[in-house]
């Protein structure tokens, strides 16, 4: 049997590693060691970064109402209880949004859970 040498299948993994590590500092965007080892670890914060990136968000809707409410003579959690026994279902992106954008409008939904 023939020996079959696997370089062009081993170049084109290796070109689409150093592809992927582009920008990268010093040896890891030119070694495929290294550049293999930085190209996995990004992933792995990216991944992480997803998950971070919606509590992030969360918690910045949640400072924002709380800051609107509180212009209003109400705290944040006494808010979003009121809320919840009124069946007002707005989610706090829109809320915020409100907020910001609506000020009278937030009053008003304000107004009603008081």
């Amino acid at each position: 049997m023939v020996r079959v040498k696997g370089g062009i299948t081993t170049n084109r993994k290796h070109k689409k590693t150093l592809e992927l590590a582009k920008g990268y500092w010093m040896t890891r965007h030119k070694q495929i060691k290294k550049a293999k080892e930085a190209v996995l670890h990004a992933g792995q914060y990216a991944f992480a970064g997803r998950k971070l990136k919606k509590r992030d968000f969360r918690s910045l809707w949640i400072l924002r109402i709380s800051a609107a409410v509180k212009l209003l003579g109400l705290s944040y959690s006494s808010f979003i209880h009121g809320l919840s026994t009124k069946k007002i279902e707005l989610d706090r992106k829109v809320l915020s949004q409100i907020a910001i954008d609506h000020p009278k409008v937030f009053e008003k939904i304000v107004a009603e859970v008081k």
